[in-house]
């Protein structure tokens, strides 16, 4: 366990994370040549879709060895439709590894992903990409990260530049210099005039390495010199605590300060024995701290789900005691199940490689596995353990999906279903009012690449629609109508007669009464008319949309002792209703929401404004329990809200967030209600 690290690598779309996890590779001897996001041919980005939209989709596990030590890399996407991908990693990794554009420091994606680590509470190192850019500026990204994620930012390299190239590094830490011939790495002495630059950036690191110790903080006041060994020490127990967050700096496309990064996690990032990881009992739900060692009975989680139409189902796992063995049984207390696990691969992109165990701190992958989702646990049946599970980011837009063929629904759902197992980020939800298919994703770039695999992996094309919003019907004022229904013909006749009055109810669901007097319709005859009115109620007058607080109560009526029936009387009810509504002021009612938007400071009066151009009501606004958001909230119609999760992102450069919850229905203004009863017709 101790030669492993599990290692999440994050950023903001486009900073560079697969480019620099293939350096990584390179640099271990695991691929032969660089691979190229542009070129698709990266060990990372395999799957069809990011090779044709060049950017990551999922998280993937690249398997490194080096220097004795073995990573376990995964790669996450950068772009906010994939954040729940990025949390899969997050929850099996032991440490994280952000990453930054040097040219446009710290981004909305770069404090997000650094949110994910805090809130896992893992070690944090950062990587600042790209700094072989001429417009790419190491110390504007330095100042930008102090002010963003405080003091413990910690430069461990600083970049030597010979007029707008980038040549090399100075190591701050041991005071070396590394200069960059192409392929070519040698160590060299500290460039004339850097001294001066690096000097205080080395105080500061060994004014970080003596607050982690009493002993060390007495020996910098006496202005000794630490050891060598005391630095590398003192060094991992502030990356672990939190209180160093140690800055490297490179090219991963150039592969340059690579290998200095790829030494660093080894030497200063924790192992997976010294993470602390608490599951708790099954039955009882009581906290249990995991002793992470092989000797231990055996529990694990499944983090990672991928689709493959092939092979079938992978799951990626993660173990945290004990070890998983191929051809055994384990249990699955999420669903009170056991699972028989067959093969088991270590995975290094979609290269397999099989392996007869997965032991504590590694992570494995295993094929087929029956009941168990992303997020379940997989222990011996006498632990019983539960592991804390993965907190997936709710669905923010619905579309709905039609086949292209008629007869292609089964495979819709078939395809859909499978790729929910391997992206537990959007939901898919049959409206039986509307007699829509919904898929509920993470935006609309999340939605298109659901329908793109739907097509590639499950040979299935869909069209996508907005959703049916659903409106409903209801009457303002009272009518008094009668109904009758007659028809003569050979044999029995068919005669049913009611006198309605229709008023506007309390209640959603239709009340019904009788007052009649003098037996004119007999009391067998009314369960039929409520019948009659019910199944009316199901479309509207104006628009053919269900009908609300309606109040009947039957009056009078008559009826023939031969000819009358039930369902004669149940077609006079519905005559005497389409007449009554009629008369009774109807009106389209619309479905409103519940809005809390939580956005920075700076575009509340965007945000306001956007809220009023859909109609919305302001019912509030002022700060949030949310760090550095405020908070608007707003009774807006649903039928505006439709694109709101694309047009937020974009106003708040991807920093805003919402809830959005139905409350009630109300009268649609005029105009609206026009549009409404126009496009029924």
């Amino acid at each position: 366990m101790d030669s492993i690290r599990n290692i999440v690598v994050m950023g903001h779309g486009k900073c560079g994370k697969t480019t620099l996890t293939e350096a990584m590779l390179y640099n271990a001897g695991a691929i032969k040549r660089l691979g190229s996001v542009a070129d698709g041919t990266t060990v990372s980005d395999y799957d069809n879709e990011e090779i044709k939209r060049q950017c990551s989709i999922n998280t993937t596990l690249e398997a490194i060895n080096w220097k004795d030590l073995k990573y376990n890399v995964i790669d996450t996407p950068g772009f906010f439709d994939y954040a729940g991908d990025v949390k899969a990693g997050v929850r099996a990794a032991d440490s994280a590894l952000i990453v930054l554009s040097g040219r446009s420091g710290v981004s909305v994606g770069t404090e997000q992903v650094y949110e994910y680590a805090k809130n896992k509470d893992i070690p944090i190192m950062f990587f600042v990409n790209k700094i072989d850019d001429n417009r790419a500026s190491y110390e504007k990204t330095l100042e930008e990260m102090k002010a963003v994620f405080g003091k413990a930012v910690t430069p461990f390299v600083y970049p030597i530049r010979e007029g707008d190239e980038f040549k090399g590094f100075v190591d701050i830490v041991d005071m070396t210099a590394r200069r960059y011939e192409g392929a070519d790495r040698v160590d060299i002495p500290v460039p004339d005039g850097m001294a001066d630059i690096v000097a205080p950036l080395r105080d500061m690191i060994m004014e970080a390495i003596a607050s982690t110790d009493e002993e060390l903080m007495v020996k910098y006041f006496n202005e000794e010199e630490f050891t060598v060994d005391e630095i590398k020490q003192a060094i991992r127990k502030g990356v672990k605590d939190g209180s160093i967050y140690p800055v490297y700096c490179g090219s991963g496309q150039d592969n340059i300060g690579v290998r200095s990064l790829m030494d660093g996690i080894g030497k200063y990032l924790p192992s997976p024995s010294e993470i602390q990881e608490v599951g708790r009992k099954a039955d009882t739900a009581e906290p249990v701290e995991l002793v992470q060692t092989e000797e231990e009975t055996s529990a694990a989680i499944v983090f990672k789900t991928i689709a493959d139409p092939y092979v079938g189902k992978m799951s990626l796992f993660r173990v945290y005691s004990g070890e998983i063995k191929s051809d055994s049984s384990y249990y699955n207390p999420n669903k009170g199940e056991s699972e028989k696990i067959g093969k088991l691969y270590s995975l290094c992109g979609k290269t397999q490689t099989e392996v007869k165990s997965v032991k504590a701190g590694d992570i494995g992958c295993v094929a087929k596995l029956e009941f168990t989702k992303t997020g379940d646990t997989l222990c011996d049946k006498n632990k019983n353990i539960i592991l804390t599970g993965i907190e997936f980011p709710s669905p923010v837009l619905s579309m709905a999906v039609l086949p292209e063929a008629k007869g292609d629904e089964e495979k819709i759902v078939s395809g859909l279903t499978k790729l929910m197992d391997e992206d537990p980020t959007f939901t898919v939800t049959n409206n039986a009012e509307t007699k829509q298919t919904l898929i509920n994703g993470q935006g609309e770039q999340h939605i298109d690449v659901i329908v793109s695999k739907l097509k590639n992996k499950y040979g299935v094309n869909v069209i996508l629609e907005e959703p049916v919003t659903p409106y409903r019907e209801t009457i303002t004022s009272t009518a008094t109508v009668e109904g009758k229904h007659k028809k003569q013909s050979g044999g029995h006749g068919q005669y049913g007669h009611v006198k309605i009055e229709f008023s506007p109810g309390v209640t959603e669901e239709l009340m019904f009464e009788e007052k009649v007097f003098g037996g004119s319709v007999p009391k067998n005859y009314f369960p039929a008319i409520e019948k009659g009115l019910l199944d009316s109620a199901q479309k509207g007058v104006l628009a053919g949309y269900p009908v609300v607080n309606l109040k009947a109560v039957l009056l009078d009526g008559s009826y023939h002792p031969v000819d009358s029936s039930e369902m004669a009387f149940k077609t006079a009810a519905a005559i005497a209703y389409k007449e009554g509504l009629k008369q009774a002021g109807p009106v389209i009612l619309e479905p409103i929401g519940y809005l809390k938007s939580y956005v920075p400071e700076n575009i509340m009066g965007d945000v306001i404004g956007d809220i009023n151009k859909r109609r919305g009501r302001i019912m509030g606004m002022g700060e949030s329990d949310k760090q550095g958001l405020n908070l608007v909230e707003a009774e807006v119609p649903m039928s505006e809200m439709h694109k709101y999760a694309t047009d937020l992102r974009a106003m708040s450069g991807g920093r805003g967030t919402f809830t959005f919850e139905f409350v009630r229905y109300e009268r649609a203004p005029m105009d609206v209600a026009n549009k409404i009863i126009a496009s029924s017709h």
